[in-house]
């Protein structure tokens, strides 16, 4: 009983939202960052899982496209809750390298190495984020890694917490940075974990202040494009004694990954 229990689709489904590119900005740190291409590459064909990609399977193919650049025989399997939703992603599938399931935080009894879960919390509690990590990280290796975050409906702003079993690891904001106003706008995307604690007193809060006083003192550096802005004001986050960590060509592109030490709830 106990093993059919953990392959019965677990959770609750999801407003179905999705676009072309909307999880680019994830997909692309996916496929540059040392430590997760490292986990891609050791072992033989490794299973990455996409939980949760919406009404539209899009956002999954894509993933592939991205991972087939790390390793060309990886597998990716999407997974949704919804019935409907697995039966309309059918003709995009291309097994074993692209396929589609019904599942949910147990991950449909598979065993893969990399899950990338967005837009799937919001609708949860704060207190149910951590039993949900640990459901997926309980279906996978013991390095395996889980990337939850959250995004906006054109993936303009997206966030992100890299969870391993030793818990989550960091946090990544990433933002377009043309027209950007101030960077604490992201702030309204953070993961579930963090978005509530945006409050005087909380570490993510704090970090959300300091960028928009480091942004604001970098906007001399403009005349230089936004860019030159952004890596300046990260910069200055770093003198500040934030724990700012990651490539550091990768800021160019809107990108601060910071210790999660630095921002977890007080």
């Amino acid at each position: 009983m106990a093993g059919r229990a953990r392959l019965t689709p677990v959770g609750a489904p999801t407003r179905g939202t999705t676009n072309p590119n909307r999880l680019r900005r994830v997909d692309r740190w996916l496929a540059s960052d040392p430590g997760v291409t490292r986990l891609l590459r050791r072992g033989e064909s490794p299973l990455v899982v996409d939980l949760g990609y919406g009404a539209s399977p899009v956002t999954t193919v894509e993933l592939a496209r991205w991972l087939t650049r790390v390793r060309p025989d990886v597998r990716v399997l999407g997974l949704e809750l919804d019935p409907e939703r697995v039966a309309a992603a059918r003709p995009a599938a291309d097994p074993p390298r692209l396929d589609f399931r019904r599942g949910g935080f147990e991950l449909a009894g598979t065993r893969p190495v990399l899950v990338r879960a967005f837009n799937v919390l919001r609708q949860y509690a704060e207190d149910e984020v951590p039993g949900a990590w640990q459901l997926m990280l309980d279906a996978m290796p013991p390095d395996g890694l889980l990337v939850e975050g959250t995004c906006d409906e054109i993936g303009r702003l997206v966030t992100w917490v890299a969870v391993g079993a030793d818990g989550p690891r960091t946090l990544t904001l990433s933002l377009r940075l043309a027209g950007l106003d101030r960077p604490s706008t992201v702030a309204e995307r953070l993961p579930k974990i963090l978005i509530h604690r945006n409050v005087p007193g909380e570490r993510v809060h704090a970090l959300m202040s300091t960028l928009d006083e480091c942004w604001a003192a970098a906007a001399p550096h403009r005349s230089f494009g936004v860019r030159a802005r952004w890596t300046t004001a990260v910069a200055m986050l770093a003198d500040r004694g934030w724990p700012v960590i990651g490539n550091p060509d990768r800021r160019r592109l809107g990108e601060l990954t910071v210790a999660w030490e630095s921002v977890a709830p007080r």
